[in-house]
């Protein structure tokens, strides 16, 4: 499947600065993570698809990538929940978080160590808040195979 040729932003959409496709909601948050090694250094961050303005950024700590996209849609869903956002949604690539918010649990493997004591409270905090909180918010998938990596992308693959 070819990828969308997207030009910065076209002259008919004045709702954001990214060159998005059509298809794709300027009224968002874009979160992603990337890591080091599989566990190793994790990050993540968000970026606003109307401004493209980073919203947040977390990290590094010892970690792996379905966590850090699984940490980044309960920071950003949070977030809005926090400064009464209702207008927006939340786009991330990763199939498996957007799975484990929806059932409100961080199903990872990854040992628990005394290195990564620390993000397992993390990830409580977020699971908890996850069961405290309804979502209103649309957590969306980014298709990266239609639409090209993710504006939050950290631009490290090679």
């Amino acid at each position: 499947m070819a990828r969308l040729k997207i030009q910065n932003p076209p002259d008919w959409r004045n709702d954001t600065v990214l060159p998005l496709p059509p298809e794709v909601r300027a009224s968002a948050w874009a979160v992603d993570a990337a890591c080091s090694g599989n566990p190793g250094p994790m990050e993540y961050q968000a970026v606003d698809l109307a401004t493209g303005a980073t919203v947040f950024r977390f990290g590094p700590m010892q970690g792996t990538n379905n966590i850090g996209e699984f940490l980044a849609i309960v920071h950003a869903l949070a977030l809005m929940d926090q400064r009464h956002i209702t207008d927006k949604a939340v786009y991330s690539d990763s199939v498996n978080a957007i799975g484990w918010v929806r059932k409100k649990k961080c199903n990872t493997k990854l040992e628990r160590t005394a290195q990564t004591a620390p993000l397992y409270n993390i990830i409580a905090r977020a699971e908890h808040w996850l069961l405290t909180h309804e979502v209103n918010v649309p957590i969306l998938k980014w298709e990266t195979r239609k639409w090209g990596e993710c504006p939050a992308d950290f631009g490290r693959k090679k």
